[in-house]
């Protein structure tokens, strides 16, 4: 699989597969992709939870040791997992040829299924 740099964000990589360029954005490389000034958003909505204090310590060391504050730290990477998460549920972006190949394999008339046909001729057990 080849990647390539993401045009709006240099620490976003592309993936591009056999027929899907997806684009990935919880893979990066050392930095996060993080807004520019021009797309700075004021943030006002709170996030609060609890945490032991051994998590509290464990997060606060880590976002001192990464040079970000507590805030933007939990944030990219609850951002992160989120992104990882709904990666496969979410949408997809693809590129010209892939969406070429995506439509092509859309396309195509389907195979006549004889035992499917059956199965789905039945009536359903859950049926009133």
């Amino acid at each position: 699989m080849r990647s390539s740099r993401c045009p709006r964000c240099p620490g976003f990589a592309v993936a591009l597969g056999a027929i899907l360029a997806v684009h990935w954005p919880y893979e990066v490389e050392e930095s996060f992709c993080m807004a520019t000034s021009a797309e700075i958003r004021r943030r006002s909505k709170r996030l609060e939870l609890r945490t032991t204090p051994e998590e509290r310590e464990l997060i606060e060391r880590a976002a001192e040791v990464s040079g970000s504050d507590l805030t933007e730290f939990v944030l990219t990477h609850a951002s992160d997992a989120a992104r990882r998460i709904l990666a496969d549920r979410d949408r997809f972006h693809l590129s010209g040829d892939a969406l070429a190949a995506w439509e092509a394999v859309n396309a195509r008339r389907a195979r006549d299924l004889p035992g499917l046909r059956e199965l789905m001729s039945r009536p359903s057990p859950f049926a009133e």
